[in-house]
Protein backbone atom coordinates (compact mmCIF):
# COMPACT_ATOMS: atom_id res chain seq x y z
CA UNK A 1 0.00 0.00 0.00
CA UNK A 2 1.18 3.61 -1.13
CA UNK A 3 2.61 5.36 2.13
CA UNK A 4 0.54 9.01 2.00
CA UNK A 5 2.38 11.23 4.90
CA UNK A 6 1.14 14.09 5.76
CA UNK A 7 3.15 15.88 8.20
CA UNK A 8 6.72 17.02 7.39
CA UNK A 9 9.41 18.86 9.71
CA UNK A 10 8.70 22.26 10.94
CA UNK A 11 11.58 23.52 8.61
CA UNK A 12 10.12 22.21 5.32
CA UNK A 13 6.52 22.87 6.53
CA UNK A 14 5.97 25.56 4.02
CA UNK A 15 8.34 24.71 0.93
CA UNK A 16 7.09 22.50 -1.87
CA UNK A 17 9.37 19.99 -4.16
CA UNK A 18 9.97 21.79 -7.18
CA UNK A 19 9.81 18.50 -9.06
CA UNK A 20 6.33 17.94 -7.77
CA UNK A 21 5.26 21.05 -8.56
CA UNK A 22 6.04 20.61 -12.44
CA UNK A 23 3.84 18.08 -12.50
CA UNK A 24 0.74 18.42 -14.90
CA UNK A 25 -2.80 17.78 -13.68
CA UNK A 26 -4.98 15.42 -16.02
CA UNK A 27 -7.82 17.99 -17.70
CA UNK A 28 -10.18 15.45 -16.27
CA UNK A 29 -8.92 15.15 -12.37
CA UNK A 30 -12.18 15.19 -10.32
CA UNK A 31 -14.23 13.97 -13.46
CA UNK A 32 -17.32 11.61 -13.33
CA UNK A 33 -16.49 8.10 -14.28
CA UNK A 34 -19.15 5.40 -14.55
CA UNK A 35 -19.61 2.36 -16.27
CA UNK A 36 -23.17 -0.10 -16.71
CA UNK A 37 -23.47 -3.78 -17.25
CA UNK A 38 -24.73 -5.24 -18.69
CA UNK A 39 -24.38 -2.70 -21.62
CA UNK A 40 -27.73 -1.45 -23.31
CA UNK A 41 -27.08 -2.83 -26.76
CA UNK A 42 -26.79 -6.42 -25.25
CA UNK A 43 -29.57 -6.54 -23.13
CA UNK A 44 -31.36 -5.88 -25.92
CA UNK A 45 -30.90 -8.71 -27.64
CA UNK A 46 -30.20 -10.73 -25.30
CA UNK A 47 -33.41 -12.42 -25.26
CA UNK A 48 -32.76 -13.91 -29.19
CA UNK A 49 -30.80 -16.50 -27.37
CA UNK A 50 -32.01 -17.20 -24.19
CA UNK A 51 -33.28 -20.60 -25.49
CA UNK A 52 -29.80 -22.03 -25.52
CA UNK A 53 -29.67 -21.41 -21.78
CA UNK A 54 -32.89 -22.98 -20.26
CA UNK A 55 -33.30 -22.78 -16.39
CA UNK A 56 -32.47 -25.76 -14.21
CA UNK A 57 -35.96 -26.86 -14.03
CA UNK A 58 -35.98 -27.00 -17.52
CA UNK A 59 -32.58 -28.80 -17.61
CA UNK A 60 -33.79 -31.35 -14.84
CA UNK A 61 -31.17 -33.75 -13.07
CA UNK A 62 -30.67 -31.74 -9.66
CA UNK A 63 -29.88 -34.69 -8.03
CA UNK A 64 -30.74 -35.72 -4.96
CA UNK A 65 -32.87 -32.79 -3.09
CA UNK A 66 -34.05 -33.87 0.82
CA UNK A 67 -34.17 -30.98 3.08
CA UNK A 68 -33.27 -30.61 6.73
CA UNK A 69 -34.84 -29.20 9.46
CA UNK A 70 -34.24 -25.55 10.36
CA UNK A 71 -31.65 -24.13 12.35
CA UNK A 72 -32.38 -21.86 15.52
CA UNK A 73 -28.82 -21.17 16.68
CA UNK A 74 -30.10 -18.20 19.03
CA UNK A 75 -31.60 -21.11 21.42
CA UNK A 76 -29.26 -24.35 20.50
CA UNK A 77 -25.38 -22.87 20.30
CA UNK A 78 -23.55 -21.96 23.19
CA UNK A 79 -22.40 -18.80 21.71
CA UNK A 80 -22.84 -16.97 18.75
CA UNK A 81 -20.16 -15.78 15.82
CA UNK A 82 -19.92 -12.06 15.84
CA UNK A 83 -19.79 -10.23 12.77
CA UNK A 84 -16.61 -7.88 13.02
CA UNK A 85 -15.09 -8.06 9.08
CA UNK A 86 -15.29 -6.43 6.45
CA UNK A 87 -14.52 -8.91 3.41
CA UNK A 88 -13.25 -7.47 0.54
CA UNK A 89 -13.04 -4.30 1.40
CA UNK A 90 -9.16 -3.12 2.14
CA UNK A 91 -8.48 -2.41 6.17
CA UNK A 92 -7.85 1.28 5.71
CA UNK A 93 -4.73 3.10 8.03
CA UNK A 94 -4.28 6.44 9.58
CA UNK A 95 -1.15 9.13 8.44
CA UNK A 96 0.57 8.76 12.09
CA UNK A 97 -0.42 5.37 13.54
CA UNK A 98 -0.82 2.70 11.04
CA UNK A 99 -1.10 -0.83 12.14
CA UNK A 100 -3.80 -2.59 14.32
CA UNK A 101 -4.14 -0.25 17.54
CA UNK A 102 -6.75 1.75 15.50
CA UNK A 103 -9.30 0.84 13.40
CA UNK A 104 -10.39 3.50 10.93
CA UNK A 105 -13.16 1.47 10.08
CA UNK A 106 -14.89 1.72 13.39
CA UNK A 107 -14.86 6.13 12.63
CA UNK A 108 -16.84 6.23 9.84
CA UNK A 109 -20.09 6.27 12.16
CA UNK A 110 -23.13 5.50 10.13
CA UNK A 111 -20.90 5.22 6.69
CA UNK A 112 -18.80 1.75 8.94
CA UNK A 113 -19.58 -1.42 7.97
CA UNK A 114 -21.93 -3.13 10.72
CA UNK A 115 -19.92 -4.75 13.58
CA UNK A 116 -21.19 -6.65 16.24
CA UNK A 117 -21.53 -4.48 19.68
CA UNK A 118 -20.47 -6.14 22.68
CA UNK A 119 -22.39 -5.05 25.49
CA UNK A 120 -24.52 -1.72 26.22
CA UNK A 121 -23.99 -1.54 29.64
CA UNK A 122 -25.22 -5.11 30.10
CA UNK A 123 -21.92 -7.17 30.42
CA UNK A 124 -23.04 -10.65 30.87
CA UNK A 125 -25.95 -10.21 28.50
CA UNK A 126 -25.70 -12.28 25.08
CA UNK A 127 -27.56 -12.69 21.82
CA UNK A 128 -28.46 -16.37 23.07
CA UNK A 129 -31.65 -16.83 24.11
CA UNK A 130 -31.54 -16.82 28.31
CA UNK A 131 -31.47 -20.00 29.37
CA UNK A 132 -34.88 -21.82 30.34
CA UNK A 133 -36.72 -19.65 27.66
CA UNK A 134 -38.13 -20.11 23.90
CA UNK A 135 -38.04 -18.08 21.29
CA UNK A 136 -41.87 -17.24 20.47
CA UNK A 137 -41.23 -14.76 17.94
CA UNK A 138 -38.75 -11.89 16.45
CA UNK A 139 -39.11 -8.37 14.89
CA UNK A 140 -36.49 -7.25 12.32
CA UNK A 141 -35.90 -3.20 11.65
CA UNK A 142 -32.86 -3.42 9.75
CA UNK A 143 -31.18 -0.55 7.49
CA UNK A 144 -30.21 -1.00 3.77
CA UNK A 145 -26.84 -2.30 3.64
CA UNK A 146 -23.76 0.11 2.03
CA UNK A 147 -24.23 2.56 -0.79
CA UNK A 148 -23.20 5.79 -2.55
CA UNK A 149 -23.32 9.13 -1.27
CA UNK A 150 -26.69 10.68 -1.36
CA UNK A 151 -27.22 13.06 -4.68
CA UNK A 152 -25.38 16.55 -3.68
CA UNK A 153 -23.26 15.57 -1.00
CA UNK A 154 -19.80 16.47 0.34
CA UNK A 155 -17.55 14.32 -2.23
CA UNK A 156 -19.60 14.73 -5.19
CA UNK A 157 -18.69 18.75 -4.49
CA UNK A 158 -15.22 18.44 -3.50
CA UNK A 159 -14.74 16.28 -6.94
CA UNK A 160 -16.89 19.33 -9.12
CA UNK A 161 -14.03 21.37 -7.24
CA UNK A 162 -11.15 19.84 -8.43
CA UNK A 163 -12.88 19.01 -12.13
CA UNK A 164 -13.16 22.95 -12.67
CA UNK A 165 -10.01 23.73 -11.35
CA UNK A 166 -8.28 20.98 -13.63
CA UNK A 167 -10.07 22.13 -16.49
CA UNK A 168 -9.14 25.71 -15.93
CA UNK A 169 -6.32 24.80 -15.88
CA UNK A 170 -5.31 25.82 -12.32
CA UNK A 171 -5.22 22.79 -10.38
CA UNK A 172 -1.79 20.66 -9.68
CA UNK A 173 -1.54 18.45 -6.52
CA UNK A 174 1.43 17.86 -4.82
CA UNK A 175 2.97 15.52 -2.11
CA UNK A 176 -0.03 13.42 -0.39
CA UNK A 177 -2.23 14.66 -2.62
CA UNK A 178 -0.30 13.79 -5.87
CA UNK A 179 -2.93 11.15 -6.95
CA UNK A 180 -5.32 13.88 -7.40
CA UNK A 181 -4.00 15.26 -10.57
CA UNK A 182 -5.17 11.69 -12.49
CA UNK A 183 -8.09 11.09 -9.54
CA UNK A 184 -11.55 10.45 -10.95
CA UNK A 185 -14.84 10.63 -9.16
CA UNK A 186 -15.93 6.81 -10.08
CA UNK A 187 -19.28 7.31 -7.33
CA UNK A 188 -22.48 6.93 -8.36
CA UNK A 189 -25.46 8.25 -6.13
CA UNK A 190 -27.49 6.26 -3.09
CA UNK A 191 -27.61 2.70 -4.35
CA UNK A 192 -25.85 -0.26 -2.94
CA UNK A 193 -22.51 -0.95 -3.58
CA UNK A 194 -22.05 -4.62 -4.60
CA UNK A 195 -20.37 -4.80 -0.57
CA UNK A 196 -23.49 -3.59 0.33
CA UNK A 197 -25.31 -6.35 -1.71
CA UNK A 198 -23.02 -8.73 0.46
CA UNK A 199 -24.34 -7.00 3.49
CA UNK A 200 -27.66 -7.87 3.04
CA UNK A 201 -27.63 -11.14 2.00
CA UNK A 202 -25.50 -11.98 4.75
CA UNK A 203 -27.91 -10.86 7.00
CA UNK A 204 -30.40 -13.18 5.32
CA UNK A 205 -28.64 -15.66 5.60
CA UNK A 206 -27.66 -15.33 9.15
CA UNK A 207 -31.36 -14.67 10.44
CA UNK A 208 -32.18 -17.85 8.94
CA UNK A 209 -29.62 -19.75 11.12
CA UNK A 210 -30.49 -17.61 13.98
CA UNK A 211 -34.90 -17.87 14.11
CA UNK A 212 -35.47 -20.16 10.88
CA UNK A 213 -36.90 -22.67 13.34
CA UNK A 214 -39.78 -19.93 13.69
CA UNK A 215 -40.74 -20.39 9.89
CA UNK A 216 -42.40 -23.68 11.50
CA UNK A 217 -45.61 -21.71 12.80
CA UNK A 218 -46.40 -19.69 9.93
CA UNK A 219 -49.39 -20.23 8.13
CA UNK A 220 -49.78 -18.44 5.11
CA UNK A 221 -46.87 -16.81 3.26
CA UNK A 222 -44.32 -14.14 5.33
CA UNK A 223 -45.48 -10.42 4.69
CA UNK A 224 -41.93 -8.47 4.75
CA UNK A 225 -41.90 -4.83 3.93
CA UNK A 226 -39.46 -1.54 2.62
CA UNK A 227 -39.73 1.55 0.37
CA UNK A 228 -39.80 2.10 -2.79
CA UNK A 229 -36.13 3.64 -2.92
CA UNK A 230 -33.93 1.24 -5.41
CA UNK A 231 -31.56 0.87 -2.41
CA UNK A 232 -34.22 0.25 0.30
CA UNK A 233 -35.80 -3.08 -2.32
CA UNK A 234 -32.62 -3.99 -3.39
CA UNK A 235 -31.76 -4.66 0.49
CA UNK A 236 -34.77 -6.03 1.04
CA UNK A 237 -34.72 -8.55 -1.81
CA UNK A 238 -30.95 -9.27 -1.05
CA UNK A 239 -31.83 -10.02 2.77
CA UNK A 240 -34.65 -12.63 1.56
CA UNK A 241 -32.50 -14.40 -0.97
CA UNK A 242 -30.29 -14.70 1.25
CA UNK A 243 -32.89 -15.81 3.89
CA UNK A 244 -35.02 -18.48 1.40
CA UNK A 245 -32.38 -19.12 -1.23
CA UNK A 246 -32.23 -17.65 -4.80
CA UNK A 247 -33.94 -20.83 -6.26
CA UNK A 248 -36.79 -19.99 -4.09
CA UNK A 249 -36.96 -16.30 -2.33
CA UNK A 250 -39.32 -15.39 -4.84
CA UNK A 251 -41.94 -17.84 -4.65
CA UNK A 252 -41.70 -17.91 -0.15
CA UNK A 253 -42.53 -14.72 0.65
CA UNK A 254 -44.43 -11.69 -0.27
CA UNK A 255 -42.77 -8.31 -0.88
CA UNK A 256 -45.06 -4.89 0.13
CA UNK A 257 -43.20 -1.59 -0.92
CA UNK A 258 -44.30 1.05 0.41
CA UNK A 259 -43.72 4.53 -1.69
CA UNK A 260 -41.05 6.33 -0.05
CA UNK A 261 -42.20 9.95 -1.44
CA UNK A 262 -43.20 13.53 -0.18
CA UNK A 263 -46.83 13.62 1.17
CA UNK A 264 -46.63 9.77 1.39
CA UNK A 265 -47.34 8.21 4.67
CA UNK A 266 -44.85 5.41 5.77
CA UNK A 267 -43.44 4.74 9.18
CA UNK A 268 -40.17 3.52 7.31
CA UNK A 269 -39.79 6.91 5.68
CA UNK A 270 -41.97 8.99 8.04
CA UNK A 271 -40.13 12.72 7.43
CA UNK A 272 -42.04 13.11 4.26
CA UNK A 273 -45.25 13.86 6.27
CA UNK A 274 -43.21 15.72 9.34
CA UNK A 275 -42.49 19.13 7.93
CA UNK A 276 -40.38 19.66 10.94
CA UNK A 277 -38.28 17.02 10.04
CA UNK A 278 -37.37 18.74 6.61
CA UNK A 279 -37.17 22.42 7.91
CA UNK A 280 -34.32 24.32 10.31
CA UNK A 281 -35.36 22.16 13.27
CA UNK A 282 -33.68 18.74 11.27
CA UNK A 283 -31.13 21.28 10.04
CA UNK A 284 -29.38 21.79 13.56
CA UNK A 285 -27.64 18.40 13.01
CA UNK A 286 -26.27 20.07 9.90
CA UNK A 287 -25.23 23.19 12.13
CA UNK A 288 -23.90 20.86 14.58
CA UNK A 289 -21.27 19.16 12.51
CA UNK A 290 -20.48 22.34 10.75
CA UNK A 291 -19.52 23.88 14.08
CA UNK A 292 -17.21 20.80 14.51
CA UNK A 293 -15.94 20.81 11.05
CA UNK A 294 -14.26 23.97 12.12
CA UNK A 295 -12.47 23.00 15.37
CA UNK A 296 -11.21 19.67 14.09
CA UNK A 297 -10.67 19.98 10.58
CA UNK A 298 -8.87 22.90 10.47
CA UNK A 299 -5.11 21.75 11.31
CA UNK A 300 -5.71 19.16 7.97
CA UNK A 301 -7.13 21.90 6.09
CA UNK A 302 -3.50 24.01 6.13
CA UNK A 303 -1.80 20.86 6.15
CA UNK A 304 -3.41 19.85 2.66
CA UNK A 305 -3.33 23.43 1.38
CA UNK A 306 0.38 23.25 0.84
CA UNK A 307 -0.03 20.87 -1.52
CA UNK A 308 -2.66 22.36 -3.79
CA UNK A 309 -1.03 26.08 -4.98
CA UNK A 310 -3.84 27.81 -6.44
CA UNK A 311 -6.72 25.85 -4.94
CA UNK A 312 -9.07 27.30 -2.60
CA UNK A 313 -8.88 24.58 0.21
CA UNK A 314 -12.10 25.18 2.16
CA UNK A 315 -13.06 23.40 4.99
CA UNK A 316 -15.81 21.93 3.41
CA UNK A 317 -13.59 20.62 0.53
CA UNK A 318 -11.68 18.93 3.42
CA UNK A 319 -15.20 17.52 4.99
CA UNK A 320 -16.09 15.55 1.41
CA UNK A 321 -11.93 14.33 1.54
CA UNK A 322 -12.72 12.76 4.31
CA UNK A 323 -15.87 11.22 3.64
CA UNK A 324 -14.61 9.74 0.39
CA UNK A 325 -12.78 7.19 2.32
CA UNK A 326 -15.66 5.50 3.70
CA UNK A 327 -17.23 6.01 0.66
CA UNK A 328 -15.13 4.94 -2.16
CA UNK A 329 -13.75 1.97 0.07
CA UNK A 330 -17.44 0.31 0.17
CA UNK A 331 -17.85 1.12 -3.28
CA UNK A 332 -14.59 0.35 -4.30
CA UNK A 333 -12.64 -1.87 -2.08
CA UNK A 334 -10.19 1.32 -1.79
CA UNK A 335 -9.62 4.61 -0.87
CA UNK A 336 -6.35 6.28 -1.58
CA UNK A 337 -8.07 9.77 0.87
CA UNK A 338 -8.15 7.18 4.17
CA UNK A 339 -4.49 7.59 5.02
CA UNK A 340 -4.18 11.10 4.55
CA UNK A 341 -6.25 11.67 8.09
CA UNK A 342 -4.88 11.35 11.51
CA UNK A 343 -6.28 9.38 14.38
CA UNK A 344 -7.76 12.08 15.85
CA UNK A 345 -9.21 13.19 12.79
CA UNK A 346 -10.81 10.24 12.16
CA UNK A 347 -12.44 10.25 15.77
CA UNK A 348 -13.16 13.72 14.66
CA UNK A 349 -15.26 12.33 11.77
CA UNK A 350 -16.85 9.45 13.94
CA UNK A 351 -17.82 12.57 16.40
CA UNK A 352 -19.12 15.23 13.43
CA UNK A 353 -21.53 12.17 12.55
CA UNK A 354 -22.43 11.75 16.37
CA UNK A 355 -23.95 14.97 16.47
CA UNK A 356 -25.33 15.07 13.13
CA UNK A 357 -27.45 11.91 14.43
CA UNK A 358 -28.03 13.37 18.10
CA UNK A 359 -29.34 16.98 16.71
CA UNK A 360 -31.17 15.90 13.72
CA UNK A 361 -32.22 12.66 13.61
CA UNK A 362 -31.61 11.60 17.39
CA UNK A 363 -32.74 12.44 21.00
CA UNK A 364 -31.65 16.16 20.88
CA UNK A 365 -34.18 16.70 18.27
CA UNK A 366 -37.72 17.94 18.94
CA UNK A 367 -39.56 16.05 16.38
CA UNK A 368 -38.00 12.63 16.44
CA UNK A 369 -40.07 10.63 18.65
CA UNK A 370 -42.74 11.67 16.84
CA UNK A 371 -41.24 10.10 13.13
CA UNK A 372 -40.56 7.12 15.20
CA UNK A 373 -43.67 6.87 17.21
CA UNK A 374 -45.69 5.47 14.01
CA UNK A 375 -43.61 2.01 13.93
CA UNK A 376 -43.55 1.97 17.62
CA UNK A 377 -47.72 2.00 16.97
CA UNK A 378 -46.91 -0.78 14.72
CA UNK A 379 -44.91 -3.06 16.81
CA UNK A 380 -47.84 -2.62 19.47
CA UNK A 381 -51.31 -3.83 16.77
CA UNK A 382 -48.45 -6.87 16.04
CA UNK A 383 -47.87 -7.34 19.69
CA UNK A 384 -50.96 -7.61 20.57
CA UNK A 385 -53.17 -8.87 17.76
CA UNK A 386 -54.86 -5.47 17.48
CA UNK A 387 -55.93 -4.10 14.24
CA UNK A 388 -55.14 -0.22 14.22
CA UNK A 389 -57.96 1.74 13.17
CA UNK A 390 -56.54 5.46 14.34
CA UNK A 391 -54.44 6.88 11.54
CA UNK A 392 -52.86 10.07 13.26
CA UNK A 393 -49.05 10.16 12.63
CA UNK A 394 -46.97 8.42 9.94
CA UNK A 395 -48.94 5.44 9.62
CA UNK A 396 -50.58 3.95 6.67
CA UNK A 397 -53.73 2.88 6.97
CA UNK A 398 -54.28 1.66 3.43
CA UNK A 399 -51.64 -0.31 4.51
CA UNK A 400 -52.05 -1.17 8.01
CA UNK A 401 -55.47 -1.65 7.61
CA UNK A 402 -55.52 -4.81 5.66
CA UNK A 403 -54.73 -7.90 6.90
CA UNK A 404 -53.37 -8.65 3.12
CA UNK A 405 -50.85 -6.08 3.67
CA UNK A 406 -50.21 -5.73 7.64
CA UNK A 407 -50.78 -9.10 9.09
CA UNK A 408 -51.05 -9.46 13.14
CA UNK A 409 -50.05 -13.17 13.26
CA UNK A 410 -46.59 -13.61 11.96
CA UNK A 411 -43.89 -15.29 13.86
CA UNK A 412 -40.68 -12.99 12.15
CA UNK A 413 -41.25 -9.63 11.22
CA UNK A 414 -38.89 -8.12 8.89
CA UNK A 415 -39.04 -4.06 8.15
CA UNK A 416 -36.12 -2.89 5.53
CA UNK A 417 -35.44 1.03 6.48
CA UNK A 418 -32.83 3.67 7.42
CA UNK A 419 -30.40 4.62 9.74
CA UNK A 420 -32.26 7.45 10.45
CA UNK A 421 -35.62 5.52 10.95
CA UNK A 422 -33.66 3.46 13.79
CA UNK A 423 -32.62 6.16 15.25
CA UNK A 424 -35.65 7.57 15.23
CA UNK A 425 -37.30 4.27 16.73
CA UNK A 426 -34.69 3.73 19.48
CA UNK A 427 -35.47 7.44 21.78
CA UNK A 428 -39.66 6.83 20.37
CA UNK A 429 -39.15 3.41 22.55
CA UNK A 430 -37.05 5.10 25.36
CA UNK A 431 -34.38 3.19 25.01
CA UNK A 432 -32.94 6.12 27.23
CA UNK A 433 -29.30 4.41 27.90
CA UNK A 434 -27.95 5.85 24.54
CA UNK A 435 -29.14 9.19 25.79
CA UNK A 436 -27.33 9.07 29.48
CA UNK A 437 -24.54 10.79 28.22
CA UNK A 438 -26.47 13.65 26.26
CA UNK A 439 -26.64 16.33 25.10
CA UNK A 440 -23.37 16.30 22.99
CA UNK A 441 -21.19 19.37 23.40
CA UNK A 442 -19.86 21.38 20.12
CA UNK A 443 -16.26 21.91 20.59
CA UNK A 444 -14.82 18.54 21.95
CA UNK A 445 -15.90 15.04 22.31
CA UNK A 446 -16.69 14.12 25.66
CA UNK A 447 -15.18 11.35 27.99
CA UNK A 448 -18.78 9.70 28.64
CA UNK A 449 -20.13 9.65 25.84
CA UNK A 450 -23.17 7.07 25.37
CA UNK A 451 -24.54 8.13 21.91
CA UNK A 452 -22.11 6.34 19.10
CA UNK A 453 -23.37 6.27 15.43
CA UNK A 454 -21.29 3.36 14.57
CA UNK A 455 -23.01 1.10 17.35
CA UNK A 456 -26.52 2.18 16.41
CA UNK A 457 -26.93 3.10 12.50
CA UNK A 458 -23.96 1.80 10.92
CA UNK A 459 -24.58 -0.18 7.16
CA UNK A 460 -27.12 -3.07 7.12
CA UNK A 461 -27.76 -2.15 11.38
CA UNK A 462 -30.26 -4.30 12.95
CA UNK A 463 -32.89 -3.68 15.53
CA UNK A 464 -33.86 -6.99 16.83
CA UNK A 465 -36.89 -7.39 19.08
CA UNK A 466 -37.05 -11.26 20.78
CA UNK A 467 -40.47 -12.58 22.10
CA UNK A 468 -39.92 -15.10 24.87
CA UNK A 469 -41.56 -17.34 27.17
CA UNK A 470 -39.82 -18.42 30.41
CA UNK A 471 -40.29 -21.02 31.59
CA UNK A 472 -40.61 -22.28 27.78
CA UNK A 473 -44.04 -22.47 26.90
CA UNK A 474 -46.53 -21.24 23.79
CA UNK A 475 -47.40 -18.22 25.36
CA UNK A 476 -45.29 -15.25 25.50
CA UNK A 477 -44.09 -13.62 29.00
CA UNK A 478 -41.12 -11.35 27.96
CA UNK A 479 -39.69 -9.31 25.56
CA UNK A 480 -36.24 -7.84 25.15
CA UNK A 481 -34.23 -5.96 22.07
CA UNK A 482 -30.72 -6.07 20.41
CA UNK A 483 -29.21 -3.50 18.63
CA UNK A 484 -26.57 -4.81 16.63
CA UNK A 485 -26.47 -8.10 18.68
CA UNK A 486 -25.68 -5.86 22.09
CA UNK A 487 -28.13 -6.16 24.59
CA UNK A 488 -29.99 -2.66 25.47
CA UNK A 489 -31.17 -2.03 28.89
CA UNK A 490 -35.15 -1.10 28.97
CA UNK A 491 -34.39 0.96 32.12
CA UNK A 492 -35.65 3.77 30.33
CA UNK A 493 -39.39 1.94 29.61
CA UNK A 494 -41.83 2.60 32.21
CA UNK A 495 -42.24 -0.32 34.74
CA UNK A 496 -39.44 -2.53 32.82
CA UNK A 497 -36.71 -1.72 35.12
CA UNK A 498 -33.36 -3.31 35.09
CA UNK A 499 -32.55 -6.61 34.27
CA UNK A 500 -29.35 -8.78 33.65
CA UNK A 501 -30.38 -9.79 30.43
CA UNK A 502 -32.03 -6.81 29.02
CA UNK A 503 -35.87 -8.81 29.64
CA UNK A 504 -39.05 -7.14 30.61
CA UNK A 505 -42.26 -8.56 31.45
CA UNK A 506 -44.34 -9.12 27.96
CA UNK A 507 -47.24 -6.98 29.42
CA UNK A 508 -45.42 -4.68 31.18
CA UNK A 509 -43.38 -3.59 27.89
CA UNK A 510 -46.66 -3.05 25.92
CA UNK A 511 -47.97 -0.85 28.33
CA UNK A 512 -44.78 1.12 28.76
CA UNK A 513 -45.04 1.48 24.41
CA UNK A 514 -48.64 2.20 25.21
CA UNK A 515 -47.65 5.02 27.38
CA UNK A 516 -44.97 6.64 24.97
CA UNK A 517 -47.72 6.70 22.56
CA UNK A 518 -49.21 8.88 24.85
CA UNK A 519 -46.48 11.09 25.73
CA UNK A 520 -45.35 11.86 21.84
CA UNK A 521 -47.01 14.49 20.53
CA UNK A 522 -47.24 14.04 16.76
CA UNK A 523 -48.71 16.61 15.61
CA UNK A 524 -47.30 18.93 18.09
CA UNK A 525 -43.53 18.28 17.33
CA UNK A 526 -44.36 17.59 13.06
CA UNK A 527 -46.74 20.90 13.02
CA UNK A 528 -45.83 23.18 15.34
CA UNK A 529 -43.84 26.75 14.66
CA UNK A 530 -41.31 26.83 17.27
CA UNK A 531 -37.89 27.76 17.47
CA UNK A 532 -35.24 25.79 18.63
CA UNK A 533 -31.14 26.58 18.82
CA UNK A 534 -28.52 24.85 19.35
CA UNK A 535 -27.14 26.97 22.44
CA UNK A 536 -30.31 25.87 24.73
CA UNK A 537 -31.16 22.94 23.24
CA UNK A 538 -31.11 20.53 26.22
CA UNK A 539 -33.24 17.86 24.60
CA UNK A 540 -32.71 13.77 25.43
CA UNK A 541 -35.97 12.12 24.47
CA UNK A 542 -36.44 13.44 21.03
CA UNK A 543 -39.48 15.40 22.39
CA UNK A 544 -40.33 19.38 22.07
CA UNK A 545 -40.65 20.31 25.96
CA UNK A 546 -44.07 21.42 27.04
Amino acid sequence: MLLLFAFVSAGLANQVNAAAVSAKASSFAGSTSTFQFPPADITATASLIDSLFPDASEVGFAGPTPTGDEAESVATAPAMAPVKGYFPLVRPETSDNKGESFDVVKSWANLSPMQSVKSFGLDNATEQIPEGCKINQVFLLHRHGARYPTDGSDPAAFAADVHSAAGNGTFVATGPLEFLNTWTYKLGAELLTPFGREQLFNLGVGFRVKYGDLLKNFTGLPVWRTTSEARMVDSALHFAAGFFGVQSYQSSYHQLIEIEEEEFNSTLAPWNVCPNANNDIWALGDDATDAWNNVYLADAQKRFAQYLPGFNLTIQDVAGMQALCPYETVALGYSAFCDLFTEEEWKGFAYGVDLNFWYGDGPGNPAVSAQGIGWVQELVSRLTQTRLTTFDTTLNGTIVGNNATFPLDQPIYVDASHDTVISAVLPAMNFSFLAAGGPLPLDHIPENQTYIVQKISPFASRLVGQVLSCPASDTPTHIRWLLNDGVLPQSGIQGCGYDPNGLCEFDTFVAGMKQRIEEVDFVFDCYANYSLSLDNDTITNGQYPQ
